[in-house]
């Protein structure tokens, strides 16, 4: 059949008799035993010893395929150790001048499958496979997939699209992977989306697969971050900042040197890469973070578009944020101005640039964006004010109090501070970084207070999966005020149903933190929320899953109608519930 042709490829032009030439000799011969016995004889295992030993074998009826084959394996595995060899052995130009003569004598029997280990292992060790030998590789699909990585990076490095094919798949799985994470139903304070540690991340499949497929070809290391800025652009995803990032420090985790020291952001990378390690930028890291940033020289300038898209990955942010947020603090005990605090002016400098990362290279101007002075001169203060209320609230409910009682919370927002979360970005990524303190402290007064300015933000930020999935995780510690109908209308009805018909991942934050702690709202709110809460037809599947998860979760707790009351049965409202039926 074809398949026993292809089993034979190659084998005449090497001047091996196969089947064919069996089959011709037994047509045109008068004596078809005498025939097959030469036959046997001229291509025969030539050795010999094995003249009488071959006879003694057929007594004990062991098929001459079964020796020969056992042979031949035997032979295949010497081969394949000895190719391994040469690509180590004598002076370099030697020893793959003998692999590119085992490699023209052997490729015409690529095709065959007992063959074709030793073809491909003498491709892996060749660092240039000749030209030819590629492209025919390259248009056979069965003996690209059977390739080495080291052979396909060669074929890899001279065709982007083909690269491109490979890589995108992987891609696709990694922000998925994010998104996973943001939405997870695992609700918790203790973890989240930034706990897992660099190393831990770099350990991740597709990070891995990539670093494998890269190996040490900068050309493929360059093509890699070329797909990851296109995309970064098309889609405006900060995650592919992170793959950035993360792919640099995998490959210096292995000190693949080759890589490493020509992209000119490695030193900044490997810095920052420590200080994400510890959430936190302290004094020596931020000198030095300084220096890399006032060491970018006059035509150099297009590092700060890599350097911003290496800021712009969410655990940068993350870190250069809670830094700040710790910073105002200390600059509040000790009664020292924002514009005082060089640690302070470089965060926000960072934060500029890592913000500013789309824009920059959209636009392909490299230079550093413009701190507003506005910033440092009236938010920031802002900030310390609300920290300076808080100390003062806790010092006064401790203070005997005379007969002009409690002094209430300060309740109204400085009109300053909500126009400031509208319109300017680094602000607004500040701000839901303090609010997202003062939930963590359990500071129910604070963060009532700060909300209502959450509904309007710098390009919906407050809206954003990262802040939603933070601000649910920190929620869980206020878990008893959702009992309270007033905390629950400022939450929900103020804030999250605000968003949720025109953005659907509002809608499923909104779920997830009921799936969590429907149990703690109070049971008319709960009532209210399940109603608001019903997915319309533009709902996509996982609003959809989630709601009839909760609708499940409040059926089961739901008391039973016969501690309610005594109705009779017929006149029982039907449930609201949507059944699975009805989905």
């Amino acid at each position: 059949g074809p398949g026993q042709a292809d089993m034979y490829a190659g084998l005449q032009e090497l001047g091996v008799a196969n089947g064919e030439d069996l089959k011709e000799t037994l047509t045109n011969c008068t004596e078809p035993l005498k025939a097959i016995e030469q036959f046997q004889t001229e291509n025969g295992v030539l050795l010999p010893s094995l003249q009488y030993a071959l006879p003694f074998l057929d007594l004990h009826g062991t098929p001459r395929l079964e020796f020969h084959q056992s042979v031949f394996d035997e032979l295949r595995e010497k081969l394949l150790e000895r190719v391994s060899a040469i690509a180590l052995e004598g002076k370099v130009e030697e020893r793959y001048k003998k692999l590119e003569d085992l490699l023209e004598k052997s490729f015409s029997l690529v095709k065959m499958p007992s063959i074709q280990p030793v073809v491909m292992c003498v491709m892996k060790h060749l660092p240039k496979v000749p030209e030819k030998k590629l492209k025919l590789v390259m248009a056979d699909k069965d003996l690209y997939k059977a390739c080495a990585v080291e052979v396909k990076r060669q074929i890899w490095q001279d065709n982007q699209a083909l690269f491109g094919d490979e890589v995108s798949p992987l891609l696709k799985q990694y922000i998925l992977e994010k998104e996973n994470i943001l939405f997870s139903n695992d609700i918790s304070f203790l973890q989240n989306f930034f706990s897992p540690s660099p190393k831990t991340r770099r350990q991740g499949e597709v990070v891995q697969k990539l670093t494998q497929m890269i190996g040490k070809n900068v050309k493929l290391y360059d093509m890699v971050l070329q797909f990851l800025r296109t995309l970064f652009l098309r889609t405006r995803n900060v995650h592919y900042c992170t793959l950035r990032a993360e792919l640099l420090m995998s490959l210096h985790d292995l000190e693949i040197s080759e890589i490493c020291t020509v992209d000119p952001c490695h030193k900044f990378t490997w810095c920052l890469d420590a200080c994400i390690r510890e959430k936190f930028v302290d004094n020596k890291r931020a000198r030095e973070l300084q220096g890399f940033l006032d060491g970018v020289k006059k035509g150099q300038e297009q590092v700060l578009g890599d350097l911003s898209m290496i800021l712009c990955d969410p655990f940068a942010i993350n870190t250069l944020a809670l830094s700040t947020i710790r910073h105002l603090q200390d600059l509040v005990g000790q009664d020292t101005l924002p514009r005082e605090s060089p640690d302070l002016l470089l965060l926000l400098r960072m934060l500029s640039l890592g913000q500013g990362a789309w824009d920059m290279i959209d636009s392909q101007v490299f230079k550093e964006p413009k701190m507003e002075a506005e910033l440092i001169t009236r938010f920031l203060p802002l900030l310390m004010s609300f920290v300076v209320d808080d100390h003062t609230f806790t010092v006064d409910q401790k203070l005997p109090s005379e007969e002009k009682g409690p002094i209430p919370y300060p309740s109204a927002i400085p009109e300053a501070f909500t126009k400031f979360l509208q319109e300017n970005r680094i602000a607004c990524e500040i701000g839901l970084y303090y609010i997202l303190h003062i939930t963590k402290q359990r500071n129910k007064n604070a963060f009532l207070r700060l909300l209502p300015a959450l509904v309007e933000t710098f390009s919906d930020l407050a809206f954003s999966d990262i802040f939603l999935h933070l601000l649910t995780g920190n929620l869980t510690l206020l878990s008893d005020e959702f009992a309270l109908e007033e905390f629950c209308t400022s939450l929900f009805d103020g804030f999250f149903l605000t968003a949720c018909s025109r953005k659907e991942n509002v809608h499923r934050h909104v779920l997830r933190l009921l799936l969590h702690l429907h149990h703690k709202v109070a049971p008319a709110k709960l009532e209210s929320l399940q109603k608001a809460l019903e997915p319309t037809k533009q709902s996509g599947e996982p609003v959809k899953e989630l709601y009839n998860q909760l609708s499940e979760k409040l059926e089961l707790h739901k008391p039973s109608p016969a501690e309610v009351t005594e109705t009779p049965s017929m006149e029982l409202p039907l449930p609201t519930v949507p059944t699975p039926a009805s989905r």
